[in-house]
């Protein structure tokens, strides 16, 4: 790291503090100069890429997954934190994989483990729009599952 003003490369850190989730902001000074100025540090991310059902590929979006907890979630007792919480915690999950690439089905199995924890409903919703059920027998056999506390 190198002064923005002079170019010298001796500095000191004068304040440090978490900008957001991913970044830190730090006050840096100039040892020559004596000037100050700010820099934020991120930490590199992964490229995660979903492989979907036809073998296409596309670029991972959290905001897919968080329309998907919305609409199951819809009119029921679970807040915007929660949802929140559960939308993080599958993003570290997923970015922690030695793996860019994703299959969309362990990201669904994913979504609906966090769901059947916060809202039963939620899941069932989840679940019988995931799971493409073709007839009354399989969302019966979920509902039993569940009911079992399966």
């Amino acid at each position: 790291m190198r002064c923005v003003f002079c170019g010298n490369e001796s500095l000191k850190v004068v304040d440090k503090r978490t900008h957001s989730i991913d970044s830190i902001r730090r006050r840096r000074e100039c040892l020559k100069c004596g000037k100050r100025f700010t820099t934020y540090e991120r930490s590199e991310t992964v490229n995660l890429r979903v492989v979907k059902k036809s073998g296409e590929r596309e670029q991972f979006d959290k905001n897919k997954i968080l329309q998907g907890f919305l609409k199951a979630c819809e009119k029921r007792p679970v807040t915007t934190e929660q949802i929140n919480d559960a939308l993080r915690e599958i993003e570290t999950e997923l970015r922690s994989n030695d793996t860019e690439e994703i299959n969309s089905g362990v990201i669904g199995e994913m979504v609906m483990r966090k769901l059947k924890g916060l809202d039963k409903i939620a899941y069932v919703r989840f679940a019988s729009v995931y799971k493409d059920f073709a007839d009354m027998k399989s969302f019966e056999d979920l509902i039993k599952n569940l009911r079992k506390g399966g």
